[in-house]
């Protein structure tokens, strides 16, 4: 019986092969740990839509002439501290740990338009390329940022699609993280931004990557110590970068 299995296995390879395709690879441990640890999340609330209801519900509209911001995406935006590095900016973070963009569309209504921001700062990307959710080919995640864009233009909010920042492999506790995000794959999805925003003139690019990445494409070494999330000198290069991005944006935005 476990011949005939073997054999099994085998044939569906090589027929694989001759179609010019290769089977799935399986999530490494870390990450189907970190998925069964999420099931009761992707079950019962996929978007985690009541991770933010309360704050939501406290945040006031904003003051005339306000100018809010919402910084939405996954932990890289969870873990800044905005507050210390835009004081007195009314930049609201609205990031989730380990979140992709089909969960980050299926909040963007509560989490981004009903706090009535003038711009979006996005950044995302990194986990769906990860498979955090399951599998995820470039062409979803590019519409998923797409049907972002689409709503924000909808309700007069500038949106600023940040780049996918670079990951290392150069620390022990990096190896899991940078192996399931290929750079090329990074590589790949930045063009996709950059070439949309050039086709859409209610967007703008925020481009981390250029000013993050070393010589071999990967993440400066000082700059993430799990070559995934910034540290403060990570952080301390992105925020003029985003602030940057959010003057621009805002001279720009529809009255």
């Amino acid at each position: 019986m476990r011949r005939r299995v073997a054999i099994c296995a085998v044939l569906i390879l090589c027929a694989l092969t001759a179609l010019g395709q290769q089977p799935a690879s399986p999530p490494g441990r870390a990450l189907r740990q970190w998925r069964e640890s999420k099931a009761a999340v992707f079950r019962d609330d996929f978007g985690e839509l009541g991770h933010y209801r309360d704050a939501n519900t406290a945040l006031k509209p904003p003051a005339p002439g306000e100018n809010r911001v919402v910084f939405f995406g996954d932990s890289i935006t969870d873990l800044w501290h905005l507050d210390e590095y835009f004081p007195g900016k009314p930049y609201v973070n609205r990031g989730i740990s380990g979140q992709t963009t089909p969960q980050m569309l299926i909040r963007f209504r509560q989490d981004v338009i009903e706090l009535h921001p003038k711009a979006v700062v996005i950044l995302a990307g990194t986990n769906d390329i990860a498979g955090n959710t399951g599998p995820m080919r470039l062409e979803d995640i590019e519409a998923n940022y797409a049907s972002m864009a689409e709503l924000a233009g909808a309700n007069q909010i500038r949106i600023v699609f940040s780049s996918v920042l670079p990951v290392h492999n150069y620390a022990p506790q990096s190896q899991d993280l940078f192996a399931g995000r290929p750079p090329e794959k990074i590589r790949e999805l930045n063009r996709w931004m950059k070439n949309y925003v050039e086709a859409h003139s209610d967007c703008l690019y925020l481009d981390y990557f250029s000013a993050m990445v070393d010589d071999k494409g990967y993440m400066k070494r000082d700059l993430a110590d799990d070559g995934l999330h910034p540290n403060v000198a990570g952080y301390k290069i992105m925020a003029p970068l985003a602030e940057a991005a959010i003057h621009s944006a805002l001279m720009t935005s529809k009255p």
